[in-house]
């Protein structure tokens, strides 16, 4: 089926639009949550009614005092069967597999989410890098303007040729920094495009998305509580560890007795009065003596419980660290971003003076002016992102992104 090309320019919406969309990531945690379902159908049938046929096409050599003297002994045998009960063994299996598929939603969720955050991340490189291209061409733009003018006074004798090579290596500098971040063009926008696994079509003009101003987002102790009962990656580990503790469950019950019923309808070609046409049973069985084998899968599933009892522990510590750390990154950026504003207020007045003092023609700094102002709206733009990737992040710990998705950037 033929691929919608991206659009142009290409919007955040769109692009998050699209982080369900077909992709590796997506396609692996779907195949472990259809390999789990498979595996809770499998459990549930445990227990299910089983109807076998078998016939046989026998000859024998009948005994020389037996009635019947034919050769002809075959034998077709209807049989049916049904497990009533097994003492916990099929129940703890089933509550088991039910756990483990509701850990793989869990895991699909945690995919998802961290879908977006892929997406949006590499969606303000695009834009970060294309600001910061302009920002070194006005850069090299200037220094090349200075370099030129300098050579041009250097054949009238009018600027040493150490003056002269100091410009041009300033203005090769930039040459190398234009150069590097028009790699990065390049770069951003084909790690742009392989998130959303559209690899062979890299956006040319992505639209500037902009934002309602972020709410405060609480105590750090309150995001905690919160990332503890929601957190995808815990919930997962928590069904995980339910999961293995009911399979422990149906381990040690193996040794348990089984009742069956039992039907049996047969018929012979040989009639004998051992041999009956119909048949019904109730069977009772116990296990006397299966080896080791019993033995050994319980040690397995008890090794397995603690495991994932570790891995619980050690995500929950991973995770009180990680809210904390974007807890505080947030607040640092929206003190920077306060700075950044003066500095801009700042560059822009100072931008108008060298403006003035250029048209009287006593001052020759508006170049430095203008890439300043140039620099000073990437650095915006950067904390601005950062800003709203940091928020993700923390929705995303939370288990709050895939709800506030709708409103992570209006075109």
């Amino acid at each position: 089926m033929a691929v919608e090309p991206l659009p142009s320019p290409l919007t955040l919406e769109y692009a998050l639009s699209l982080a369900d969309a077909q992709h590796p990531d997506r396609s692996l945690a779907d195949a472990a949550l259809a390999q789990a379902e498979a595996a809770r159908h499998l459990a549930d049938s445990k227990d299910d009614l089983r109807v076998d046929l078998s016939a046989e096409l026998r000859a024998i050599e009948p005994s020389e005092i037996a009635i019947y003297q034919t050769h002809n002994d075959s034998l077709a045998r209807l049989k049916i069967s049904k497990q009533l009960y097994d003492f916990g063994r099929t129940a703890h299996a089933l509550e088991a597999a039910d756990a483990d598929l509701e850990s793989r939603r869990w895991q699909l969720m945690e995919v998802r989410q961290q879908r977006r955050l892929d997406v949006m991340a590499r969606y303000f490189n695009v834009l970060l890098a294309d600001l910061e291209n302009a920002r070194d061409t006005e850069a090299l733009s200037i220094d090349y303007i200075r370099f030129d003018r300098a050579r041009t006074k250097n054949e009238l004798g009018r600027v040493s040729d150490v003056e002269m090579l100091e410009l041009e290596s300033r203005y090769q500098q930039s040459r190398r920094k234009m150069a590097l971040s028009g790699n990065r063009q390049r770069i951003t926008r084909s790690q742009l495009a392989i998130s959303l696994n559209r690899p062979l079509d890299l956006p040319a003009d992505l639209e500037t998305p902009s934002f309602d101003a972020a709410d405060e987002v609480g105590d750090v102790d309150e995001l905690v509580a919160l990332a503890l009962s929601g957190n995808p990656g815990m919930q997962k580990l928590r069904a995980e560890l339910q999961a293995a503790q009911k399979q422990l469950q149906a381990s040690e019950s193996e040794s348990n007795p089984v009742i069956r019923a039992q039907l049996e309808a047969a018929a012979y070609e040989r009639e004998l009065g051992g041999r009956n046409p119909l048949t019904a049973a109730l069977v009772f069985e116990v296990p006397l003596y299966q080896g080791s084998r019993v033995d050994a899968d319980t040690a397995r599933q008890r090794a397995r419980v603690q495991q994932k009892q570790a891995e619980l522990a050690a995500y929950e510590l991973a995770l009180r660290q990680q809210v904390l750390d974007y807890w505080m990154e947030l607040n640092q950026l929206r003190v920077a971003a306060e700075e950044i504003m003066v500095t801009g207020d700042f560059r822009d007045l100072y931008l108008d003076r060298s403006r003035t003092l250029y048209e009287l023609d006593l001052s020759s700094d508006l170049g430095d002016s203008m890439t300043q102002i140039a620099d000073i709206q990437f650095q915006q733009a950067k904390n601005r992102y950062q800003i709203q990737l940091a928020l993700a992040h923390l929705k995303a710990l939370t288990g709050g992104l895939l709800e506030q998705e709708k409103g992570a950037g209006k075109p």
